[in-house]
């Protein structure tokens, strides 16, 4: 740091945040999480914050909304598991909801339909038992790491293979 920007945290806490925002959008508590790692007084950091969000290059529901699109496009992520991405990037409960609200019951089956169908793949023998039930389990848990809740992990599983069954007899 040079001995100007030792003299004004202020313009320091500025650089470091437009710094953060220009490699990609981030929420509020990721850059007080920032600034407070490079030292800049809490005053400061909430100063420099404050107005960020006062023009907009701030702003935790456009965010979450953004994060959301992105995520369950690209990962196939359920909405549980997204709820729990926002949490730990500091967006409140309330504007996490609003942002899931845009994923309906539907797009979260088709994105599990996808990502079984996609990890599905021929030269397995469903008409045997065992190996039916091991991959049933195998999708099953990768659902459940993407958010999932078990029985409908089960339910996409069993409706993949059984429709993955009936085009390879």
């Amino acid at each position: 740091m040079t001995e100007d920007a030792e003299a004004d945290p202020e313009a320091v806490a500025r650089a470091i945040v437009l710094r953060q925002l220009t490699n990609s959008p981030k929420s509020r508590q990721q850059l007080a999480r920032k600034l407070a790692e490079r030292n800049v007084p809490e005053s400061v950091a909430d100063a420099v914050l404050d107005r960020f969000e006062e023009v907009r290059l701030i702003d935790d529901a456009d965010f979450a909304e953004m994060w959301v699109r992105s995520r369950s496009q690209t990962r196939k992520l359920a909405r549980g598991a997204l709820r729990r991405e926002l949490a730990d990037k500091g967006i409140d409960p309330d504007t996490a909801e609003e942002a899931l609200g845009q994923l309906s019951d539907e797009d979260e089956r088709q994105a599990a339909r996808e990502l079984v169908a996609r990890k599905l793949r021929g030269g397995v023998d469903l008409g045997n038992r065992e190996e039916r039930d091991k991959h049933t389990r195998r999708l099953a848990a990768m659902l459940a790491r993407k958010g999932y809740q078990p029985s409908l992990a089960f339910r996409i599983v069993g409706e993949v293979l059984d429709e993955t069954g009936t085009l390879n007899e």
